[in-house]
């Protein structure tokens, strides 16, 4: 790394919650902040004392770089924490997971039915297919309730659960599989995404004809009704074995350190990377975070729209809002199906008061246009947030304006697969918004922006480092702990994020995206995220993506992707215009040397922009594996650009 990063934008808007938000937030006092940093142990033994123990721990922290180990001593169960703490409260016969298929069919589990499901399941799995504590289960399944239940299960018992995106392909998942070692897979016939049906368990058995894996019994819930193989001896029925299994499965004593799950990074090239978080640590910071962040309160109906697949739906569709008692709205399906008014259609309908999204979708929703959210009463939400990539702030304006009708607080929040749980978001009921800046570190959390040398970045732009340990960060790389300190441990002495961001004279934080995505314009290293916003910016501009292409005298120029709004005409004088607008926007060095229109961009299913892809098209590269992708279509379309 030849130098900072360039931030080359401002932001000087500030937006504030209203009072009768800020009168009964969670957090109102500031001094929260004061209070964690005075004694920061003493603080997270505190939120870790809001989880209930079947043993106390004795040592809040042993820290031996790169190795943290959170709370030894103390046991407890992460499916008690989310369940069983509820059975004796008011919650008890409160929805704990509202779902709503793609097709509006609704099923509600109370915190009473879920936990009974739970406890159902999780004796089959301990008795029935023989899965004891340490082991590994893979879930490879659409966004339904069981789902949910099969997570919480293997959690009851103290299996280590790997949850499979089911998005990737059979040789995705057969690799995860062969890394996690895992014994059982549980999976669905298909799930629906856009009226049509994705046939999981094809996809499985793909992926289990070479009989090299450990797998011993697959577990299918028959979701689609579609038909399917099935092997006798290997596959069980879901409904059939929970039809004869007892209801009540004593929760396993965890060791804080105990692994809770692998989550695999979703790169879709090299070995795939398993990332662990163990029990206490992790559900410390969950809960707290999710309380904290999201405000939760016992009336909300809370909606995270990420997938179960992905750290989002672990942290902030299961353990964080279960743990607090919370209602969760949970959907299988796509935001623009049968219709685009679709999530606006699931808030009016389910009354949802928090909403927990991502950039990718806010874009999509401004290039629909603001009749479709004009189409629906959404005076039941009270909080927004943004997750999975940072968001330009005339995203961030559009989703204030035309969702939360200004007047629901935005929290823009940056934490990682590897982190567990949120680390920077401003807490709205004490803090004023930046439209684009994910705020301050929350309580509890050190983090710093660091030049290439590791000095300390005051005011200005360079790498993003967590610079103390906290309870819910990785434990290591399943099977690799060389891995572990060579991609997180060898840049810095402290966590190295792997995103540049900007810290202002306010101590914002704005993250810059990831430092592999940093263009290298003529010796300036500037953010892949400030050029997009820049281009979308521009009034005729829904989303943009831009990358570096290989350039004699600049070393990188920039080619930019840009996906216009709906009616808008593709033009030479309309590219002009945006040329011109980037250069008064952020600098002539910003300039794109090539703006290419497309009516999409490669994406994961979970929304986030394939940089890799875009730039090997931009530079006549093979691309790759595209079968993670949710429209690999658009890559043949873009090749031949």
């Amino acid at each position: 790394m030849s130098s900072t990063i360039e931030s080359l934008q401002s932001e000087e808007r500030f937006f504030s919650a209203p009072s009768q938000f800020t009168n009964s937030a969670y957090i109102q006092d500031a001094s929260f902040y004061s209070k964690a940093s005075t004694d920061r142990l003493k603080f997270w033994a505190d939120r870790a004392s809001e989880l209930k123990w079947s043993k106390k721990w004795n040592t809040v922290l042993t820290w031996e770089r790169p190795f943290a180990s959170w709370f030894e001593g103390g046991e407890l169960n992460a499916s008690v924490n989310c369940l069983d703490v509820h059975m004796e409260t008011h919650r008890k016969h409160k929805a704990a997971i509202i779902w709503e298929g793609e097709n509006g069919e609704v099923r509600t589990y109370t915190y009473t039915q879920l936990h009974r499901e739970v406890c159902k399941f999780a004796y089959q799995l301990k008795h029935t297919f023989k899965v004891s504590k340490g082991d590994r289960v893979t879930l490879y399944m659409p966004m339904i309730p069981e789902l949910a239940i099969a997570v919480l299960a293997c959690a009851r018992i103290g299996a280590v659960h790997s949850v499979v995106f089911g998005g990737f392909s059979a040789k995705s998942l057969k690799d995860r599989l062969l890394d996690s070692e895992s014994k059982v897979l549980i999976t669905a016939d298909g799930g629906f995404r856009r009226g049509s049906s994705i046939l999981l368990k094809d996809i499985v058995d793909e992926a289990l004809a070479q009989r090299d894996t450990l797998v011993q019994s697959v577990i299918v819930v028959k979701h689609t009704q579609n038909d399917i193989g099935w092997i006798q001896g290997r596959d069980a029925d879901y409904a059939t074995i929970m039809a004869n299994s007892k209801q009540q499965t004593e929760a396993e004593a965890m060791q804080s350190e105990d692994i809770l799950f692998i989550l695999y990074t979703s790169g879709t090239t090299g070995k795939p990377k398993g990332i662990i978080h163990t029990t206490g640590g992790y559900m410390t910071h969950a809960k707290y975070s999710a309380k904290a962040v999201f405000d939760l309160k016992d009336e909300d109906v809370y909606f995270c729209t990420a997938d179960i697949g992905w750290i989002t739906g672990h942290t902030y569709l299961v353990y964080g809002p279960l743990s607090n008692g919370a209602t969760c709205l949970m959907y299988e399906g796509a935001p623009d199906y049968p219709n685009k008014d679709r999530f606006w259609e699931l808030v009016e309908k389910h009354q949802v008061s928090i909403l927990y999204t991502a950039p990718t979708a806010i874009r999509a929703f401004m290039k629909w246009g603001d009749a479709y959210p004009k189409a629906h009463d959404l005076s039941s939400l009270r909080l927004l947030g943004t997750v999975g990539e940072p968001i330009n702030p005339e995203a961030w304006m559009w989703y204030y304006e035309h969702i939360g009708g200004k007047r629901c607080p935005i929290v823009d929040t940056w934490w990682q697969t590897e982190t567990g749980g949120i680390m920077i978001s401003n807490l709205v009921g004490i803090q004023d918004m930046k439209p684009g800046s994910a705020g301050l570190p929350l309580p509890g959390i050190s983090a710093q922006v660091l030049d290439d040398t590791g000095d300390v970045v005051t005011e200005g732009g360079g790498l993003l480092s967590i610079t103390e340990p906290w309870p819910s960060m990785l434990r290591g790389v399943w099977g690799d702990p060389q891995r572990f300190e060579d991609v997180y441990w060898s840049e810095f002495s402290t966590y190295f994020a792997g995103d540049g961001a900007t810290v202002d004279k306010d101590g914002y934080f704005k993250i810059l995206g990831r430092v592999d995505d940093v263009l290298n314009v003529a010796g300036h290293r500037i953010g892949t995220m400030e050029v997009e916003s820049a281009l979308v910016a521009y009034s005729d501009v829904a989303e943009a993506a831009v990358v570096g292409v290989v350039d004699e005298i600049k070393g990188q120029a920039i080619v930019a992707y840009v996906i216009l709004k709906e009616g808008i005409e593709k033009t030479d004088s309309l590219k002009t215009r945006l040329f011109s607008h980037v250069s008064v926007e952020i600098g002539a060095i910003a300039r794109p040397k090539l703006i290419v229109f497309t009516a999409d961009l490669p994406k994961t299913r979970s929304g986030k922009i394939m940089r890799r892809i875009l730039k090997a098209i931009a530079n006549g590269e093979p691309v790759g594996d595209t079968t993670t992708l949710a429209n690999p279509g658009i890559v043949e379309v873009l090749v031949g650009t």
